[in-house]
């Protein structure tokens, strides 16, 4: 009997989702929503980023998945910032704005299936999506 290779990334395609789709929901409706576009084989670019029980949260519910659901061996994630240098006050007013907005507008949360996104590689001037073949 002939032992079958692990599959080959077929189709897969790039969701932008905006912060104002998920601005108003609880931090399970926020992950649920992140959930179902991964699973269906898409790279979610997020306007801003989840908070940080909510990224925790969907790593352990992806830790949960794998050998649960067919195919799915993870995510890979990150988060890019704004400008790195930025002058303290100017940080600390981006922070009560973001705070009061509930969300940091001036982040991109970038989230993929594992079989697809192999590593996600950020630096202060690109980044670099690897994938499976």
């Amino acid at each position: 009997m002939s032992r079958k290779k692990d599959k080959k990334v077929g189709g897969f395609s790039i969701r932008f989702l905006p912060h104002s789709e998920i601005r108003g929901l609880n931090s399970s409706e926020r992950i649920k929503k992140v959930l179902k576009i991964i699973l269906g084989n898409n790279i979610l670019i997020l306007q801003g980023k989840l908070r940080t029980e909510e990224e925790t949260r969907l790593i352990e519910d992806t830790m949960a998945m794998i050998g649960h659901v067919k195919n799915f061996k993870g995510v890979e994630l990150a988060v890019i910032s704004g400008n790195e240098e930025e002058k303290f006050f100017e940080r600390v007013r981006r922070g009560i704005a973001n705070t009061l907005l509930k969300g940091d507008l001036g982040s991109i949360t970038i989230i993929g299936p594992a079989t697809v996104v192999k590593e996600i590689k950020k630096n202060p001037k690109k980044i670099e999506l690897l994938l499976n073949k």
